[in-house]
């Protein structure tokens, strides 16, 4: 079962055997969003480290896999993709006004992603990074991530992909001599 928690003021634990799927607006957004745009004090982002850690600790402690990562993409590359999805008519909902204005904060951004991934990547739950300006390349490397953390949680040996693909030899057409034997 797959419980999509994207806003997780209020963290929820899936059920036994199940996947939670959590994105950063709630929970790590108090520490990049809230504490770059002001919304709270210094000690009260702060104090977010310590419960994101604590709590993800307690995810373990109880059984779940944690696998976090961050899609890191250039400035560059996010504009790009910014006015790729402006000039594409079904993707225009996904960008805001306040995306644009984010941009010029991207300093003050990436400083408190540094501080993120320092203070909140532990062994029990570390970060990937993920070099996202091509999503291909993403996508492949968080799927590797997923399989090889669950494979060590499980203690499972997934098969060797290039062992399970049996690679196909040239044959050559059979001659007059050939079909006598």
């Amino acid at each position: 079962m797959l419980t999509n928690n994207t806003n997780l003021r209020e963290p929820v634990r899936p059920e036994l055997g199940g996947f939670q799927r959590c994105d950063r607006s709630g929970w790590y957004g108090r520490v990049l969003v809230v504490r770059v745009e002001g919304f709270c004090n210094e000690d009260s982002w702060k104090r977010a480290y310590r419960e994101i850690n604590d709590f993800e600790r307690q995810l373990v402690d109880a059984g779940g896999i944690v696998v976090k990562f961050w899609p890191q993409i250039s400035p560059e590359e996010q504009l790009k993709r910014f006015e790729k999805r402006q000039d594409t008519p079904y993707k225009r909902w996904k960008l805001t006004p306040e995306d644009w204005r984010n941009r010029e904060k991207w300093g003050r951004y990436d400083e408190a992603v540094e501080d993120m991934l320092l203070r909140t990547s532990t062994l029990t739950a570390p970060w990937t990074v993920v070099e996202s300006n091509f999503k291909w390349f993403g996508r492949v490397k968080c799927l590797k991530t997923i399989v090889n953390a669950v494979s060590k949680a499980l203690d499972y040996k997934p098969a060797d992909p290039v062992g399970v693909v049996k690679k196909k030899t040239k044959t050559e057409p059979r001659t007059h001599t050939d079909a006598r034997r």
